[in-house]
């Protein structure tokens, strides 16, 4: 998504605008024009690159393969968000105070169902005919009794608004190196469901982000690399994330209701590779996505956020079957995104083992 300048100053205006009517209160009738507004969810677009960062920098992309057309290398967009994330990549330096709250307790929070469970979202600059690709179906097959899944955390020190519940030392605000605290318990519980339907996980707890940001995804692609080269019957990557989504003191929670209790809502991000680089496969990647999101919505209608296509690749173009996956916001409780990430990984446990074989 581009904006020109004429749209970059009413942006801007609207953020300022957006946030002093959050601190006056504006709550509930708030959330609801977002949601009016946010047909196109710029405001997501916005978090996603801002939280899971722009694409790498030129010395951390890998040599591409070798083909008669060298890809161009990966540059970082340059867009003016409609809002901006509240949690921006962890300070630079690697000796950072401890157990330092900040903007964290200072935040105003705001519940924000995202609808459109059912839609796909593409920001990638490609053309895709999702319609056709749902169509042709999924050619992925899982070998019974070996590693068919790996979890993993690129940025593994991501976590959650404390409360009484999960209190935890902050390496930055929501962020811990408390794997008990972080997207890495998340990580656990979504093993667990998989499991139980059948499914053998290994589950990657090595954090990729910590006391260094830059390079996270140069290192967890390593990780991938020498986790499918030592298990090759691994067909299924999933990069576990959580979103960011507010401006300045204003954070918003993302909220499912399913059957009278709240939760976290769950989104799936492809990457296309639209910006010369070498991605073969991104259309299985996205059939595997539009199958899991099918699966879940019948049983957690409001769980699923819109499957989110972009431009980069965010190294899955290592697998026929790479995601990222984004359990709830940084305005969420670890408890809602535990919720949620159950709810998701029952649903999607029992759509996986029908490709067993």
């Amino acid at each position: 998504m581009k904006i020109g300048k004429r749209a970059a100053a009413g942006t801007i205006l609207a953020a300022a605008l957006l946030r002093l009517a959050v601190l006056a209160g504006a709550g509930d009738a708030l959330a609801a024009w977002v949601r009016d507004i946010g047909a196109d969810e710029r405001l997501v677009a916005a978090a996603i690159h801002m939280e899971l960062g722009g694409a790498p920098a030129p010395a951390e992309t890998e040599a591409p393969p070798e083909t008669d057309t060298a890809p161009a290398q990966e540059t970082a967009e340059t867009e003016t968000p409609l809002l901006v994330a509240v949690t921006p990549a962890p300070r630079p330096e690697e000796a950072k105070p401890r157990g330092e709250r900040g903007d964290e307790a200072a935040a105003e929070t705001v519940a924000l169902t995202l609808s459109g469970a059912s839609d796909v979202h593409n920001r990638s600059g490609l053309d895709v005919d999702v319609d056709a690709l749902a169509a042709e179906g999924l050619d992925l097959r899982l070998a019974v009794g070996q590693p068919q899944v790996l979890i993993i955390h690129t940025h593994t020190s991501e976590a959650y608004t404390q409360d009484a519940f999960d209190s935890y030392e902050a390496s930055d605000p929501y962020r811990t190196e408390d794997l008990s605290h972080s997207v890495a318990r998340v990580g656990d519980v979504l093993a667990e469901q998989l499991e139980a339907a059948g499914l053998t996980v290994l589950h990657d707890k090595e954090i990729y982000d910590y006391p260094s940001y830059t390079g996270s995804y140069s290192r967890s692609g390593a990780a991938v690399e020498q986790y499918l080269a030592a298990y090759p019957s691994i067909r299924i990557v999933i990069d576990l994330h959580r979103d960011a989504i507010g401006s300045g003191d204003v954070v918003y929670k993302t909220q499912a209701t399913l059957n009278g209790k709240t939760c976290a809502q769950v989104m799936m991000l492809i990457g296309m590779g639209q910006n010369g680089l070498y991605h073969p496969n991104w259309k299985e990647n996205l059939k595997l996505a539009l199958y899991l999101q099918n699966a879940v919505n019948e049983s957690c209608p409001s769980l699923m956020r819109p499957i989110e296509l972009v431009s980069e690749r965010y190294n899955q173009q290592l697998s026929t079957g790479m995601m990222i996956l984004e359990v709830g916001s940084s305005g969420n409780t670890l408890r809602e995104a535990l919720d949620a990430i159950a709810l998701f990984g029952a649903a999607a446990g029992d759509a996986l083992a029908e490709l067993l074989e």
